[in-house]
């Protein structure tokens, strides 16, 4: 039938009309009404499909092959229900070529916008909101020290670095910004034009700084004990900041002694004679507070829990290995996990390792070999000191000496506005940081020193973070050790942050060593408050403490160890570490759930532990401070009925922190409403207690003291005491709860206000960020248990720090590596950094759930889970294996 013959419409039943027909027999003004709907619709239905193809575009290939630039011979990517790949090569370069190609598949964004942060250009991609952020780490030089750390490594190191460079740039080649990730076409970064810069080697060693900043240790303690001593005097701010308490909590080592230089864990008695231990320094008068640097803050909640349990404790006669370290929380999560396996291993290709690491960095940080295995927790040593200088525009002045400062000019561009030019002036402590921020110029007139007024005064930062060291070398020597010399001999290359590190091995051997740079500083500095930086007697020696006399011991007495940000060691050994450990009380109730009553001796010496148990120990949420304030808020007088009805939940409460306990929720909020009663009217708002370890501990001493002045509200005329303030407390918690959750005092739930928001750090706020944010998790536990998922009390209850993993590894089965396929893991997001893709989020639920998945690690139990298969080859090579 030609063309012209065709019917007006389709054929159609007999008696029925068909939609087209319907549609012309409307008048007209309707007729045009549905084409305008029909316009919308195909408009939506465009839109939609392109939001697809956007969204799906920059998603992983995870099978079939792929051809990678670079690559030598062939890898393959086996990844399982989770995403998570394990990569097989023959040759070190490929393997590392294929992490960094892998990484980049997986999460380039997050890995472009670290770099940016780490080179201070992040205002590049994000605009004038990121220039305060480039200022400071400008200043501080990161990617400068980067730099100055690459000629350092070991060639070994260097080979790995520039292969997984490689391999990022060959996920790059010929991809645009669309095929790479969502939001680069939300943000419209860089115009249709744009394209990231090759990845580097430097690029890798820069986020390492970052991660060193953001586990440095106690400058804001330094900073805010200052600001203490401003609003209270010295006599009442150091009531805020009370001595470790080495009667209630153990130290991590318990034996041993510096003999020579050298901690000896055998020793009784020490033989260094040095007087490295410094006095306690001036105190300030005033100091405002580091506003620059807010969102570089080492929070007091970001640590986390080690402990290896010996085999003669556990039910496998091997090993155990627990770690979950305390990060802030995102979206993607801080850690991705990954396995770097050779075929055949040997000098060519030495590695066979899993574990987690950090999207830009090759190799391993955290996780296990076939022989050994090793945790990190953060030691909280203080390596950083702030110093006020005497300067000229040119000069700084040292034991009545003018010295040139180092000078040197940064310009920083800015997407969408004008370039920023920064000049940067440094002494031998290290930058000046005053230079950047007018508060700091105030501080450096404030502060209490002998001063002319013809003296101009700065205030500089001292890190160790900014000396170059080889700190790279030391997490692929790790991946690479075989027992305790070889593991002792990588972490001795671990420079910044100073760490804990917990070991165990496949022979049945557990151990601890302290790892970083810490420095020793000399006679007038004890590092916890600013120093005068022209006087020479407060200057850092220029040494630090050498590792063989950092605290560790192999097989410790008792057979077990716990690392949980508690003092390293006693009040006893000579070095000068911190002062500003903290509390305990996580270690301490880990220690006491394995059984023992006095570390490191076991009471029951046939008690056993699990691989089970160990991964609940996790989770425990018992709130140290309830035992403590739970008597004194029963106690209180309240009228029966609304005000008690809170109280009367306490009577039976266990005081563990479930998700859906009423109890939890109230003594959250009343602990909430205690610390805002008790100290916002004498401190700034940038003291107001965040209710972490250090507050629990204050007020545990407080509540002794029912008179004290603390209790007292200045702002009244009348005196009030603590039971004033405590029945203050509880009413202003029913009120909150009632208002915030329930009227019912049983409906409450701890979850309902203690919420995980997981939310992209670079997206979040913007214009469709909440398209890569997920929030409204119920979360239980809380910053001083165990399952430490801490918030602020001076600003709500959401969660802001908690584990970014959870792994417990078995070192049973000495005679071959299936024992290791025991191990447990997960994550508290995902493998993937897309938003849309399956595994973004996919580990989020179990993690809140407290579920954790196998961690296989064995060739034959990886390929059997293995649900994706994506073979990597050379350009013109086969895929065929």
């Amino acid at each position: 039938m030609s063309a012209d013959a065709r019917p007006a419409t389709p054929p159609q039943p007999s008696g029925r009309s068909t939609p087209w027909q319907q549609f012309r027999e409307l008048p007209l003004g309707m007729r045009g009404s549905v084409y305008v709907a029909s316009g919308l619709v195909l408009v939506l239905v465009v839109l939609a499909l392109t939001s697809v193809v956007l969204v799906r575009r920059p998603l992983p290939q995870t099978s079939g092959a792929l051809e990678v630039a670079g690559l030598e011979g062939n890898v393959e990517v086996l990844r399982d229900s989770s995403g998570i790949p394990q990569l097989y090569a023959d040759s070190t370069e490929d393997l590392m070529l294929a992490q960094g190609f892998v990484a980049a598949q997986d999460r380039f964004f997050e890995m472009d916008v670290r770099r940016h942060t780490a080179a201070g250009r992040l205002a590049e991609l994000f605009g004038e909101d990121a220039v305060a952020s480039d200022v400071a780490v400008r200043t501080m030089g990161w990617r400068r020290v980067a730099e100055a750390e690459l000629p350092l490594l070991a060639p070994e190191t260097r080979t790995a670095l520039d292969a997984y460079a490689r391999g990022v740039n060959a996920y790059l080649a010929g991809r645009t910004t669309r095929q790479i990730a969502l939001e680069y076409v939300v943000l419209g970064i860089g115009g249709v034009d744009y394209s990231p810069a090759p990845w580097t080697a430097v690029d890798s060693l820069a986020w390492l700084k970052a991660v060193a900043w953001d586990l440095r240790g106690n400058m804001q303690d330094e900073v805010d004990r200052v600001l203490a001593i401003a609003a209270l005097g010295r006599e009442r701010a150091a009531e805020l900041y009370p001595a470790y308490p080495y009667e209630e909590s153990d130290p991590i080592v318990g034996q041993g002694a510096v003999v020579d230089g050298v901690f000896e864990q055998d020793a009784t008695d020490g033989g260094t004679r040095k007087p490295l231990r410094a006095p306690t320094g001036p105190a300030l008068d005033a100091l405002p507070g580091l506003d620059w640097l807010d969102d570089w803050k080492s929070s007091d909640a970001i640590g986390s829990n080690a402990w290896v349990v010996s085999g003669e404790h556990t039910d496998t006669g091997a090993p155990l290995l627990a770690n979950d370290p305390h990060l802030g929380v995102s979206a993607p999560g801080p850690l991705l996990q990954v396995g770097l396996h050779c075929r055949n291993v040997g000098p060519a290709c030495p590695y066979d390792v899993a574990g987690y690491s950090y999207a830009g960095v090759p190799g391993v940080v955290i996780g296990h070999n076939v022989d050994i295995a090793w945790g990190f927790t953060k030691m909280g040593a203080d390596v950083s000191d702030l110093f006020v200088e005497r300067v000229t525009d040119t000069t700084w002045k040292r034991g009545g000496k003018d010295l040139p400062l180092q000078r040197r000019t940064e310009t920083i561009s800015v997407e969408g506005g004008d370039d920023v030019t920064l000049t940067v002036r440094s002494t031998d402590h290290g930058p000046i940081i005053s230079d950047v921020d007018d508060v700091l110029a105030e501080v450096a007139g404030l502060a209490p020193v002998r001063r002319r007024a013809d003296e101009e005064y700065a205030v500089s930062l001292a890190w160790t973070g900014l000396t170059p060291t080889p700190t790279a070398d030391a997490i692929l020597q790790l991946n690479l050790a075989r027992d305790w010399d070889s593991f002792r001999e990588a972490v001795s290359s671990f420079a910044a942050p100073a760490e804990n590190v917990v070991y165990a091995d496949r022979e049945g051997h557990i151990g601890y060593q302290a790892a970083g740079l810490v420095p020793i500083r000399k006679s007038g500095n004890d590092g916890r408050l600013p120093a005068a930086g022209w006087k020479s007697e407060n200057d850092w020696t220029g040494e630090f403490v050498p590792f063989d006399g950092l605290p560790n011991v192999l097989d410790p007495e008792g057979g077990v160890l716990v690392a949980a940000n508690q003092a390293v060691a006693g009040e006893d050994y000579p070095y000068f570490l911190t002062d500003d450990w903290d509390h305990g009380y996580r270690a301490q109730r880990i220690t006491d759930l394995l059984g023992t009553a006095v570390s490191p001796t076991f009471d029951d010496t046939d008690k056993t532990v699990t691989l089970g148990e160990m991964a609940a120990m996790q989770l425990d949420d018992r709130n140290p401070l309830a035992p403590v304030l739970t008597p004194y808020l029963l106690a209180a007088d309240l009228p029966d009925g609304y005000y008690s009805d809170g109280q009367q939940l306490l009577e039976s409460w266990d005081f563990g922190q479930p998700a859906d306990s009423a109890a939890a929720a109230y003594f959250n909020v009343v602990w909430s409403n205690l610390l805002a009663e008790t100290f916002h009217d004498e401190l700034p708002e940038a003291l107001w207690p965040d209710g972490g370890q250090r507050w629990t501990a204050v007020v545990t001493a407080l509540l002794e003291d029912p008179d004290h002045d603390f209790w007292d509200d200045v702002d009244t005329d009348e005196r009030e005491t603590r039971d004033d303030v405590v029945v203050a407390a509880l009413r202003a918690a029913r009120d909150e709860l009632t208002r915030r959750v329930a009227i019912k005092a049983d409906e409450w739930q701890w979850g309902a206000l203690h919420e995980l928001d997981l939310r992209s750090t670079s997206m979040s706020g913007r214009t469709l960020g909440g398209l890569f944010d997920s929030g409204g998790r119920s979360a239980s536990g809380g910053g001083t248990a165990v399952n430490s998922t801490s918030w602020d009390a001076a600003s709500g209850y959401d969660v802001t720090v908690a584990p970014a993993m959870r792994m417990v590894v078995s070192l049973a089965d000495p005679d071959g590596i299936e024992g290791l396929d025991r191990s447990r893991w997960v994550s508290l997001t995902g493998a993937s950094g897309h938003a849309f893709d399956d595994h973004f989020l996919d580990q989020a639920e179990r993690w809140v759930e407290g579920r954790t998945v196998p961690w296989l690690f064995s060739e034959d139990a990886v390929r059997a889970a293995a649900e994706d298969s994506l073979v990597l080859t050379p350009p013109g090579g086969d895929a065929a294996e």
